[in-house]
């Protein structure tokens, strides 16, 4: 019987990034649009990537092929 390799998605290869230790980062959200009235200091906030913990982070791993 054959085994078959498992795809990578590649939605969640694009949008979530894996740092040298393990750890699974995502973007931040609210940095789209409607900006202006934002204050500087959030703006600058939302550059910052964020973790992913939990199950959450176990199934995209899962889909990025690393679990």
């Amino acid at each position: 019987m054959k085994k078959y390799k498992q795809k990578t998605r590649k939605s969640a290869t694009s949008r979530f990034k894996i740092t040298g230790t393990g750890k699974l980062m995502r973007r931040r959200q609210n940095m789209r649009h409607l900006r202006r009235k934002k204050n500087k200091k959030t703006i600058r906030k939302y550059r910052l990537l964020a973790e992913v913990t939990g199950r959450y982070a176990k199934k995209i791993k899962q889909m990025m092929g690393l679990a």
